[in-house]
């Protein structure tokens, strides 16, 4: 039998398919999506509620904490780029939580990754299933990284087993963070593939990390509530007068802290010479993050701050011309962040230096130095540089420099494979903001940002190894995987 429809009206299927509910009232139907989550959501709040009176809170949570990382994983596999979206936005504010801390062996950050990697890779999995091209191709940055994960991984293992040497679980979980960093490329590298998508991976390393520097100034400031919520859940171990002095943040380090913020500083500049980020946006975060910079209480945070300044005015004259017209947000941001800076300068030696610096160099001279002979030189040490101190005052002894760091996990080979990447990775940078096609681009910001923050890094491994702490690494494979994915190779 014919059907007569009204004017304007179609006999095709709703987008929703047969089961699709007809819109009330003239309002749409809700999507199918919309209502799973709103679904999943009501039923977290239930098994909630139901576990806290059954069986306690603290199971309750747990139980929560598990729903969630479900959800997590269902949404990166329905849309793979929220994996990147949710990691970045979660980095700076749960990777200074320790290990064992809140989930027994690993650090929630790591867990998180965890999950969105194996939801990212399921919904890869499912494209491919549905007949989607997923691109697959092997980009210059790739040999170089490979050669740097084996030499940080594999071949600090093997050394210690050719030198007849143990392993034990402290250095196979040393050789991981290079494992996480290589991890975070690739989920970058196969998800972002606009410039929008781009943008907002940008304001989800921004924002957050002016949320740090917030903290960082009220740390440094003795606010009593964040002193407690470090000391309960991101330093347990540290006394309030201690925590008060640095701003250790949610990164529960000074350092990581400061790159964090250094980097998100640079971002800032380079979406703005591109006018990716509005006005208010670039004043308000930079003032804030300015402010932070000197909350951290750190020297060698400073000395980024100044070597990333330096690579910016050289490198953009657009911002030689207009940073004068942003001086007056200098001394705001000095006298926001005066208590860390003043504390810091009273902490001179006799020597004029930090006391800080003696004690690295104490530890250098008398703990690892002796160590490097030329068969150690050669192959290098073991993974894991943190050694057990001899003091009762102390349990562990840090090695605070980078390129020693680097000899003393793989040896010559480690050090030939950093310096191999760094080439091949600032001559990519190097390419994309050199491209005309990048030059209001956010492509050309990450390239602009990497190479940038990866020349301050070279610098400032002299005295830390920057590319391992928290933060710093993953932001900066963020940008190496910006620069290798999707997104560079449509600019083809």
């Amino acid at each position: 039998m014919t059907q007569t429809l009204p004017p304007g009206s179609s006999s095709s299927p709703a987008p929703g398919g047969a089961g699709s509910a007809p819109a009330v009232g003239g309002y749409p139907p809700t999507p199918v999506v919309s209502r799973w989550l709103g679904l999943g959501a009501a039923g977290c709040a239930v098994v909630g509620g139901i576990l806290a009176v059954a069986a306690g809170p603290l199971i309750a949570l747990a139980a929560i904490g598990v729903l969630v990382l479900v959800g997590v994983f269902a949404a990166a596999v329905y849309r793979p780029i929220f994996a990147t979206y949710a990691y970045l936005g979660t980095l700076p504010l749960i990777a200074g939580i320790d290990r064992g801390h809140l989930i027994p062996l690993v650090r929630p950050n790591e867990a998180l990754l965890v999950v969105l990697l194996a939801g990212a890779l399921t919904g890869a999995y499912l494209q491919w299933c549905r007949g989607e091209r997923i691109p697959l191709h092997l980009h210059q940055l790739d040999i170089p990284l490979g050669i740097f994960l084996l030499a940080s991984t594999a071949w600090p293992l093997l050394s210690m087993l050719l030198r007849g040497q143990t392993l034990t679980s402290t250095d196979l979980a040393a050789v991981l963070p290079v494992c996480k960093l290589v991890a975070i490329y690739l989920l970058v590298r196969f998800t972002v593939s606009t410039d929008t998508q781009l943008v907002r991976c940008f304001r989800l390393i921004i924002w957050p990390g002016a949320v740090v520097a917030v903290i960082a100034i009220l740390q440094t400031l003795h606010f009593g509530p964040v002193v407690s919520m470090l000391q309960a859940v991101w330093v347990p171990d540290s006394n309030s007068a201690a925590l008060a002095e640095r701003g250790t943040t949610t990164l529960a380090s000074p350092i990581a802290t400061g790159d964090y913020i250094i980097i998100c500083l640079t971002l800032i500049v380079c979406c703005g010479i591109r006018g990716l980020l509005e006005r208010w946006e670039r004043l308000g975060l930079g003032l804030v993050l300015g402010a932070g910079v000197l909350a951290t209480g750190q020297f060698s945070t400073w000395i980024s701050a100044v070597v990333a300044a330096a690579l910016i005015l050289w490198r953009f004259s657009g911002v030689r011309h207009s940073s004068l017209r942003f001086a007056w947000l200098v001394p705001v941001a000095l006298a926001i962040g005066a208590p860390a800076l003043i504390g810091r300068l009273q902490g001179f030696s006799e020597f004029g230096v930090p006391r800080s610096w003696i004690g690295r160099w104490s530890n250098l001279s008398n703990f690892y130095l002796p160590r490097f002979g030329f068969i150690n030189v050669l192959m290098g040490v073991s993974p894991d540089s943190v050694l057990e101190a001899p003091e009762r005052w102390r349990d562990v002894i840090y090695l605070e420099s980078g390129y020693l760091e680097l000899l003393w996990v793989g040896g010559i080979p480690l050090l030939a494979a950093f310096v191999w990447l760094s080439v091949v990775v600032l001559r990519r940078a190097r390419e994309l903001m050199d491209a005309p096609d990048n030059q209001r681009s956010a492509l050309g910001a990450a390239a602009s940002a990497l190479w940038v923050c990866w020349w301050f890094v070279l610098i400032l491994t002299v005295l830390d190894p920057h590319l391992t702490l928290r933060g710093t690494g993953d932001l900066l494979f963020m940008l190496i995987g910006i620069t290798a994915g999707r997104l560079s190779v449509q600019r083809r």
